[in-house]
């Protein structure tokens, strides 16, 4: 890895759709290397609520990780990317653009390493979420 410009994304990746493809693909466009955070089960609870995760950590990592754009990926407990930040100090750290620069919560630890934060992916209209809500309408319908 020495000489490579390392990426680190990050997400809860449960139940994947087109703008999870589309920010993990741009991320990979910033450098040679393309290193995936996927929340634990107990964080993606803690973020989205319960009935959250659909997918355990294990199979949300290597449905990722089967993407050829990515090159590892890491389970991480926390409900921020901040202590991963702190031990891969990647280069790029890349968030989606429900983001903006300013409001990416971990920018100070990457900026006081030395790295950026980019805003990758494709405008917010995609979400797990909604996703979820579309296909329960349609089992009750």
């Amino acid at each position: 890895m020495r000489g490579q410009r390392i990426v680190l994304a990050n997400g809860c990746f449960d139940l994947l759709h087109i703008g999870h493809v589309r920010y993990l693909q741009a991320a990979r466009r910033l450098g040679d290397l393309l290193i995936v955070g996927v929340n634990a089960d107990a964080a993606v609870r803690a973020l989205k609520g319960e009935g959250r995760p659909i997918l355990p950590a294990e199979e949300r990592a290597e449905i990722v990780a089967a993407f050829a754009c990515v090159d590892y990926v890491v389970i991480f407990d926390d409900v921020t990317i901040a202590p991963l930040l702190e031990a891969l100090r990647p280069d790029v750290h890349a968030k989606g653009t429900d983001y903006t620069p300013e409001t990416v919560p971990e920018r100070e630890i990457v900026r006081r390493y030395g790295g950026r934060v980019a805003i990758v992916g494709d405008e917010k209209r995609h979400s797990s979420r909604d996703l979820i809500a579309r296909i329960r309408q349609a089992d009750v319908g």
